[in-house]
């Protein structure tokens, strides 16, 4: 009979602590009965908050949902703009359960589940704003636009499967290695083009700027030149003047300077010779009789 009462005691006990059930914060239960989530009067899923809560044993399940805000960071996924370029896209999505009967009918409560099935709303709604949108739309300063417009187009398609969108970023945005090789390429092209254009017309302004340069050097050396031949010309007529008043004032010196000066040149050095006759006029104030005059 002991033995007896012990055995209910064990099973009672066993009974009561099979009907506890803890929800760890930050979590969120439901329960299950015969395959069907258990519901109020009004037929709202019934969600226990944090803390402990009583089910029937062996009879009722309980399925424990993260509450908490979920991070979706996969792979860059390529979409097609307006001008039908490809962009290697990077973005994340924040999230988190609403309706928590909707998201463990549609996910079975596997998160993995329900990130697939919201990567593709994500996708959907990034691939129609992209698609709207040219690259120097998205890069000029429209991405805040495309990221509320996918987050309100996400936002209505996921609240079947009982998720909340909280916020979607597009982290980053790449061109395909062939695009931007492409691009760069094009770029490298158009700045050449436009360093040639430069450089021609700096060619054209330099050899405009030597001719006028060179047109100004020419008036000013032929001006020089007419100036020189002035002053040359004036100075010949001054110094032709001085010559016929000297000459006028006293003939026969002034002839014997210029002989004196004649001898001088061209008796310069002692290899000079000069052959002539004796009695040359150009010797008449070397003889004798003309020294002792």
């Amino acid at each position: 009979m002991k033995n007896f009462t012990i055995a209910i005691i064990v099973i009672i006990g066993f009974i009561f602590i099979s009907a506890l059930f803890v929800v760890p914060e930050g979590q969120r239960a439901i329960v299950i009965q015969f395959g069907k989530i258990q519901r109020d009067a009004e037929q709202n899923v019934v969600v226990y908050e944090p803390g402990l809560h009583f089910k029937l044993p062996f009879i009722e399940t309980v399925r424990k949902l993260d509450a908490r805000v979920q991070t979706l960071d996969d792979a860059q996924d390529r979409f097609v703009t307006a001008e039908k370029k490809d962009l290697l896209v990077d973005s994340y999505v924040k999230w988190r359960i609403n309706d928590f009967g909707a998201y463990f009918l549609a996910t079975g409560g596997n998160i993995a589940q329900a990130e697939v099935l919201l990567k593709q709303y994500i996708n959907n709604g990034l691939r129609t704003e992209f698609g709207t949108r040219t690259i120097q739309e998205i890069v000029s300063g429209e991405r805040t636009e495309l990221m509320q417009g996918a987050l309100q187009q996400a936002g209505a398609a996921s609240r079947e499967l009982g998720i909340e969108v909280v916020d979607v970023r597009v982290k980053q945005i790449n061109l395909p290695q062939e695009v931007s090789s492409s691009i760069f390429a094009r770029m490298e092209a158009e700045r050449h083009a436009v360093a040639r254009e430069h450089r021609s017309r700096g060619m054209e302004e330099a050899e405009i700027i030597r001719a006028d340069v060179d047109a100004r050097v020419t008036v000013m050396v032929a001006d020089a030149e007419r100036n020189s031949r002035t002053v040359r010309g004036d100075g010949d007529a001054l110094a032709a003047n001085v010559y016929a008043e000297a000459y006028n004032k006293n003939a026969e010196f002034f002839s014997f300077v210029r002989s004196m000066e004649a001898y001088r040149k061209s008796f310069n050095s002692k290899d000079d010779v000069l052959v002539v006759q004796p009695d040359n006029e150009f010797f008449k104030y070397m003889k004798s009789d003309q020294v002792q005059n």
